[in-house]
């Protein structure tokens, strides 16, 4: 991965964990950095399953890779919610 795709992974990372909060209902006890976090992991993770399933480099839009990074941070920013509410 070339530093151009890491800078697209983080940018599209905040979008897709900002995305991810607010799938999730209620409020969340974490904080934007965390949130980021969880995008930024979900969209590097997402991209790598969406390459697994070949449907990563579509014409036109990614909407199933899309689909799979917000779930992903919905997930992830759910379960840290989770964690969160223990303490």
């Amino acid at each position: 991965m070339e530093i151009s795709g890491i800078i697209s992974a983080i940018v599209i990372g905040i979008v897709i964990g900002i995305l991810g909060r607010l799938v999730v209902p209620g409020r969340q006890r974490i904080g934007i950095l965390l949130t980021i976090l969880v995008g930024i992991v979900a969209a590097l993770i997402g991209s790598a399953i969406a390459s697994a399933f070949d449907v990563a480099d579509t014409n036109g839009v990614d909407w199933i890779e899309w689909l799979i990074q917000i779930g992903l941070a919905a997930l992830g920013v759910a379960a840290l919610d989770r964690t969160r509410a223990r303490h």
